[in-house]
């Protein structure tokens, strides 16, 4: 057999080989070492055994698409997080990231966006881009805004559970392997390769950043109603978004400001990022224990409501239950979705945990369970004291309703629930962008070490021990935003980044089952292959309850940071031609 032909029927598993010995990153350092290490040897003159040295130019395409997909080892990735340039405190428990968990779920959903979800979207114009993916399929006409749940956001809301059940069981099978910083990217860069790791590391860096733009969104607007319940009433142009697709209203639906863009800033949004900004960079240990106090005033303040609200439901408030029919159900369970990133949260965390293969998966599984039962509590009591078409463009509908009922039947009661619940609401949702910001600087920091975003992003401070560069960075690419936009617009690009990073998480652990089988896992999800295959299914059909104008702006951000990586990041990678010459250079020749 002649030299090339050994070389290609051997060189893959020579590679699989020497990637695993961390030898040769990429499959053009191995096949150029053993080529001239040939051409060494041989004898001068023509005919077959004469191999000229590789051109390693001529080479650059094939180099380029080997890199695309060029997997980083589950063990170096292990061993890379332990050195101590890079290494972060250990100091949580399985309680203190069921916390996390809790206080990234519970807060920007159940007080803000589940008003968007029960009664829909309403916009100034038709348009086809306004139309859900899936209605528009369907029925191939315009809208003028997008259904709502109505009552049946229960209903949404035990299809929203379904989804996270078999989703959250494939987080925990990859966190118990793959215990590292980053979540999805990590999970995506040791299975898929390091171009879509980098469009999952982008996506993350939307989803979390959007998401926290909307519940700092939503913050504010209950800053708002704290005012004035101590009768303060502040200038409207500092305390609300500058843009408003749906315009603002009052309790008595007197308009305030008409739809589109006015002058003026959110100003306690910008705030309440900056100052947790500060907190994360003192530390995590603290991040932490200011959240586990925050999640228990919240937990109060939410079972309160519940327990007061149920005396004053009107039953003719659930009729008709389904009221924009089953396409309202689907785009309902769509629009609350994002505030489910939560037992995501969880796992960026893994590098901070104490005993990350059984605690990591028991807080993932552990915040989904509290989360759901009171998601569905609160939405069968809130769609029970008001109708459910009240609660459109609402970024406050808990607090609000309970306002605009304390206002109409003078009950002392409900206008102290109402300051209860005003402030277990601003609690929660601090402990949201607490969770949240914890979770997307870790992702700038892992993709940093990885060489795909600067360098800075993974410098840890010497004191605290936190990434302090990417803490500040992502704390101003959250605030100045969340100062201008609304709560509809932002949670809509949250939950299609949200949703694309369920469905690769989902495809990574079928990918370990089929080519890692003998790797341990400290947790696997039961029914064999039943909960990824059935996570990829059910999110592809939430997320064709999203707006055409929503995967529009989803794709122009991912050609972004398509844009990005091919000029910037995979010049800088460990798998780059350049990062691949000197490892080349340092093996001996025989």
């Amino acid at each position: 057999m002649s030299y090339d032909s050994a070389v290609s029927e051997t060189y893959l598993d020579l590679h699989r080989k020497a990637c695993d010995a961390h030898v040769f990153p990429d499959l053009l350092s191995l096949l150029s070492f053993c080529l001239n290490q040939k051409a060494d040897s041989a004898t001068p003159g023509p005919g077959p055994q004469h191999v000229p040295p590789l051109d390693v130019v001529g080479w650059g395409s094939v180099h380029l698409a080997n890199q695309l997909f060029a997997c980083k080892s589950i063990d170096k990735l292990i061993s890379e997080s332990q050195e101590p340039e890079h290494r972060l405190k250990k100091t949580l428990g399985p309680w203190s990231l069921t916390a996390l968990g809790i206080g990234a779920v519970i807060g920007s959903g159940i007080f803000t966006v589940i008003g968007t979800a029960i009664a829909g979207q309403k916009f100034d114009s038709s348009s086809i881009l306004n139309a859900p993916l899936a209605d528009y399929i369907v029925h191939h006409s315009a809208t003028l805004g997008r259904p709502g749940a109505g009552p049946a956001l229960a209903l949404s809301l035990v299809l929203v559970a379904i989804v996270c059940l078999f989703t959250a069981l494939c987080y925990a099978e990859l966190a118990s392997m793959i215990p590292i910083a980053g979540s999805a990217y990590t999970y995506t860069y040791a299975t898929m390769g390091e171009l879509i790791a980098w469009i999952i590391g982008w996506d993350l860096i939307l989803e979390y950043a959007v998401s926290n733009m909307a519940v700092s969104v939503g913050f504010a607007a209950h800053m708002a109603a704290t005012f004035q319940w101590f009768g303060w009433h502040p200038a409207l142009r500092w305390i609300t978004p500058a843009y408003l697709p749906g315009g603002l209203t009052d309790l008595q639906g007197n308009a305030l400001y008409t739809p589109g863009w006015h002058f003026g800033f959110n100003i306690p949004a910008f705030l309440i990022v900056m100052v947790l900004t500060v907190v994360l960079v003192r530390g995590i240990r603290e991040s932490a224990e200011t959240n586990n106090v925050m999640v228990i005033l919240k937990i109060a303040a939410i079972l309160t409501f519940v327990f007061v609200g149920m005396r004053f439901i009107h039953p003719a408030n659930y009729h008709p239950f389904i009221p924009e029919g089953w396409s309202g159900v689907l785009t309902g369970g769509s629009i609350i979705f994002f505030t489910y990133i939560g037992f995501d949260s969880v796992s960026t965390a893994a590098e901070e945990a104490k005993n990350p293969q059984r605690d990591i998966p028991f807080g993932i599984i552990a915040t989904l369970i509290v989360c759901t039962i009171l998601y569905i509590a609160v939405a069968v009591v809130l769609t029970g004291l008001v109708n459910w078409s009240k609660l459109i463009d609402d970024a406050a509908p808990v607090v609000n309703s309970m306002s605009m009922l304390a206002g109409t039947t003078k009950s002392a009661l409900l206008h102290w629930t109402e300051l209860a619940v005003l402030f277990g609401a601003m609690m929660g949702m601090i402990s949201s962008l607490l969770v949240f910001q914890l979770g997307q600087a870790r992702v700038w920091f892992s993709m940093s070490r990885d060489g795909l975003l600067p360098k800075m992003f993974s410098n840890v401070h010497p004191r605290f021990r936190t990434p302090a560069v990417a803490t500040w960075v992502a704390g101003f690419l959250v605030g100045i935003p969340a100062g201008i936009l609304d709560i509809g617009t932002l949670s809509d690009l949250s939950n299609i980044g949200t949703l694309f990073a369920f469905v690769l998480v989902s495809l990574g652990v079928i990918i370990l089952r089929y080519k890692q089988p003998e790797r341990h896992r400290g947790f696997r999800a039961p029914g064999g292959l039943a909960a990824p295959v059935l996570s990829v299914i059910f999110c592809i059909l939430l997320m064709a309850g999203l707006p055409i104008l929503t995967w529009l702006r989803f794709f122009f951000w991912l050609i972004i940071g398509l844009t990005v990586y091919l000029l910037y990041s995979r010049h800088r990678s460990e798998f780059s031609a350049r990062n691949s010459k000197p490892i080349l250079e340092a093996v001996p020749k025989q």
